[in-house]
């Protein structure tokens, strides 16, 4: 959890700061220009060879759409690792995580800095305690923008999650579990220059019987026009796991290559 609360501190400390350049969006925008869809491609791989064996991949896909009164993204985020053990010569896996989501946002003009969204997501990683993890959320979010380079989008809404714990050796079988939830979520894009980019993301839902929360900070430079080089921290944390010899704290370190096309 401290991870999650120090990484919204700085997303609110960056936004907070910035405030003093906030502008019009209505008079700053381009609201004629329809956009196509834009994409990127996100690709890493680590091997070790020799006394510790061990090979990791990480992929992932992010697609969005600007345009009139509609703004559309979706994520998919792939990762799996696995680790020889040395006594038996086997191979354990030691992650596998798959992440999807997609987003509307309905704005009230073209131009307007509010909107109404719809939330969808869906992960299944038995690593974390849970064999899948599901969200449909709605609600309000705004977007100021502070600075020609500097963007912030802010969301809040009911929601629901559907979650099933993974199923432990000698206990009775269990079944998936629902509950409301509010979701809180914020998002900073900050273009620091023609070639690079800082993005922070926080989101959290929050629920009687568990709160899920995710962070991310990264770091990009353009190597080219469409290949960048990426640096990224995350975190997701669950408040609650069925299982106490379980980390309630998952933490990510990558380098990675975007291809954007």
């Amino acid at each position: 959890m401290r991870l999650s609360v120090l990484f919204a501190s700085l997303f609110l400390s960056v936004s907070a700061s910035a405030q003093t350049f906030m502008f019009d969006d209505a008079d700053d925008m381009d609201t004629e220009t329809v956009e196509e869809w834009e994409a990127s491609a996100e690709f890493g791989l680590l091997y070790t060879s020799g006394n510790t064996e061990t090979e990791s991949l990480k992929g992932k896909l992010n697609i969005s759409r600007d345009v009139q009164n509609w703004r559309h993204k979706g994520v998919i985020d792939y990762y799996t690792a696995e680790q020889e053990d040395q006594s038996t010569g086997e191979s354990i896996e030691t992650a596998d995580r798959m992440f999807v989501s997609a987003q509307s946002n309905y704005k009230f003009s073209p131009d307007s800095r509010s909107s109404l969204f719809v939330f969808g997501s869906y992960e299944e990683d038995e690593f974390s305690g849970y064999e899948y993890q599901a969200t449909v959320a709605t609600g309000y979010g705004a977007r100021y923008r502070y600075d020609e380079d500097i963007y912030a989008d802010y969301e809040i809404g009911p929601g629901y999650s559907r979650t099933k714990p993974i199923q432990i050796e000698g206990e009775p079988p269990v079944e998936s579990e629902g509950q409301m939830i509010l979701r809180l979520a914020g998002n900073l894009d900050w273009k620091i220059s023609e070639n690079s980019k800082f993005n922070a993301l926080v989101s959290s839902e929050l629920g009687e019987d568990n709160t899920k929360s995710k962070a991310e900070l990264s770091l990009s430079s353009n190597i080219n026009s469409s290949l960048a080089m990426k640096f990224s921290v995350s975190g997701t944390h669950n408040s609650n796991v069925s299982d106490e010899s379980i980390e309630k704290l998952d933490t990510e370190t990558a380098v990675t290559l975007v291809y954007t096309f």
